[in-house]
């Protein structure tokens, strides 16, 4: 009996350890805007600006990249408007809706926050 109350007290520690960890590095709105943007930004470069040249010629590619590092902080921005948090103290969960100016279509984009790291698990173009 007592072995069994043993394993159930340092199962209950473990369980709150990993939850006040989890509290801990639960990230911020202000790390999500950073790890996002940082994906727009490598994804305009690779797609984006490969669709953009495909349709206007090679020589537009380069001054895309340039473009898109030009704007990061106005893709920030963006981002920081068009998501909303939902902070489940643990983890959060963040749902963005993207619309950008053409040729980029719209997307949808929901993003699970934990343990100071992000996992994008729902990406829709719209």
């Amino acid at each position: 009996m007592k072995v069994g109350q043993g394993l159930i007290l340092v199962g209950g520690v473990t369980l709150i350890g990993l939850g006040g960890l989890m509290i801990a590095t639960n990230p911020s709105g202000q790390d999500y805007e950073q790890y996002a943007s940082e994906q727009l930004a490598q994804y305009l470069k690779t797609e984006g600006c490969t669709q953009l040249s495909d349709k206007l010629g090679g020589f537009v590619q380069g001054y895309c990249k340039t473009l898109v590092d030009t704007g990061r902080p106005q893709l920030r921005e963006v981002i920081s408007q068009q998501t909303t948090r939902q902070n489940y103290l643990l983890f959060s969960i963040y749902q963005t809706h993207l619309s950008l100016p053409s040729p980029v279509p719209s997307y949808h984009f929901e993003t699970i926050g934990a343990f100071q790291n992000f996992y994008t698990y729902k990406v829709e173009q719209l």
